[in-house]
C-alpha cells in the first residue's frame, strides 16, 4: 500500500478550461499527471487495547460496607470506589497515637536531662529508638486506615465489578477492574521480512475499519524483542494520540507500517476508466484534442490517487471527469473505446 508523502500538494490539479483548435472550451476539468514521492506501507490486522488497564485489589481484610460504582460507570481519578469497615483500624490508630505521644514526651524529657548531664547516652539512645518505633507504628496505622478506602488509580470506565456490599474480602482479592479510554494502542503482528524497515523508519498509522476509514498517526512504536516461533511475526504496539473518541478496547482495526518511499506517476483514481479488461484515461494533447488511452495502473492510494506504471508520461493532462469526457467525444463524432 502506498501514500502520497506530501498531502497538501498531492497533485498539481489544475482545473483548467482548455481550448480546442476551433476555440471551443472543453466542458470538463483536467488534471496534470505528475510524479510524487509516495510512502510504501505494509498493512497488518490489529486489535485496540487500553494502555491503562488494571484490577484494584484489597490491601486490608474486612467487611465491605460501600461499593460506589458499577460496570460501565465513568470514575474520576481519586474517587472512592469501595469502602471497608474500619472499626479495627480506627482503634489501632488511636492506640498508636497514644504510644507516639508518650514516646515523644519521654524522648524530649530524656533529651533535656541529658543536656544537663543527668542521664546517660544509652538512656537517650533508648528513648530515641522508642520514639522512632512509635512514629513508625503510627504511620503504619494511618496507612492501614487509608487502605480501608479504595480509590480509583486513574480516570476511566469500570468494566468488571467483583464484590458486593457485605462481603468479607481478604488481602489481594480483586475488587474492581477498570480501563482508561484516554490512552489506547493498537497491537499488530509484523512479518519478519518487514521488521527491519519498520524498526528503522518507526512510522505507522492506525486505520479504523468501522465504515469511516479513519486514519490516525501513531505517536510511538514499541517492538517485541523476539519473533513468535509459530508465525514468525513480531508483536508491535502502536500508541494512539491521547483522547481519541469513538475508539474502544477490543475493536478490530488495521495498522499501516511505513516500509519505504518511492517516486510514482499519479493521477486521481476518479480519472481512471475501467471497461471490461481495459484500464484507460482520457488524455488531452497540446492542441486540445481528447483521446482515450490505455494505461497500466498500479496501486490505488488511500487518498484517492492511482499509480500509472505505463501508458502515460509526467506532464500530460487527463480528464478529471471521464464520463463528461466520453460524452464530449461522442458529440464530436469520436465514439469511446
Amino acid at each position: 500500500m502506498y501514500l502520497i508523502k506530501t498531502s497538501a500538494v498531492a497533485l498539481a490539479i489544475s482545473m483548467l478550461a482548455l481550448w480546442t483548435q476551433a476555440g471551443e472550451q472543453l466542458p470538463f476539468p483536467v488534471v496534470t499527471a505528475v510524479k510524487q514521492s509516495v510512502v510504501r506501507e505494509e498493512k497488518a490486522d490489529a486489535v485496540v487495547e487500553a494502555i491503562q488497564q488494571a484490577t484494584v485489589s484489597a490491601q486490608v481484610s474486612g467487611r465491605i460496607i460501600e461499593v460506589n460504582v458499577d460496570v460501565d460507570d465513568y470514575v474520576n481519578k481519586g474517587s472512592v470506589i469501595v469502602r471497608f469497615r474500619d472499626t479495627e483500624q480506627q482503634s489501632t490508630l488511636k492506640s498508636a497515637q497514644a504510644r507516639y505521644v508518650e514516646a515523644e514526651a519521654n524522648y524530649n524529657r530524656i533529651q533535656d536531662v541529658f543536656k544537663r548531664k543527668l542521664a546517660s547516652k544509652s538512656q537517650l539512645d533508648s528513648a530515641e529508638a522508642n520514639f522512632k518505633a512509635a512514629r513508625a507504628t503510627l504511620e503504619q496505622a494511618k496507612e492501614q486506615l487509608e487502605h480501608t478506602v479504595v480509590r480509583a488509580p486513574y480516570s476511566g470506565i469500570v468494566v468488571e465489578r467483583l464484590v458486593e456490599v457485605g462481603e468479607m474480602a481478604s488481602i489481594g482479592q480483586g475488587l474492581m477492574t477498570g480501563i482508561s479510554l484516554e490512552r489506547l494502542r493498537a497491537v499488530a503482528n509484523v512479518p519478519q521480512r518487514y521488521i527491519d524497515e519498520v524498526r528503522q523508519l518507526g512510522r505507522a498509522r492506525v486505520i479504523i475499519t468501522d465504515g469511516k476509514n479513519q486514519s490516525i498517526p501513531g505517536v510511538k512504536l514499541t517492538f517485541s524483542p523476539y519473533a513468535d516461533p509459530a508465525t514468525h511475526t513480531f508483536r508491535v504496539r502502536v500508541d494512539l494520540p491521547v483522547g481519541q473518541e469513538g475508539i474502544y478496547p477490543g475493536m478490530y482495526t488495521k495498522v499501516a507500517f511505513v516500509i519505504g518511499e518511492e517516486e510514482r506517476l499519479l493521477v486521481p483514481t476518479s480519472a481512471v476508466v475501467h471497461r471490461s479488461e481495459v484500464t484507460a484515461v482520457y488524455v488531452i494533447n497540446d492542441q486540445g484534442q481528447v483521446t482515450l488511452r490505455q494505461i497500466r495502473s498500479g496501486h490505488e492510494l488511500d487518498d484517492g490517487h492511482t499509480e500509472v506504471l505505463a501508458g502515460l508520461q509526467a506532464g500530460e493532462q487527463v480528464a478529471a471527469d471521464p464520463i463528461a469526457a466520453g460524452i464530449y467525444l461522442k458529440q464530436q463524432g469520436n465514439p469511446a473505446l
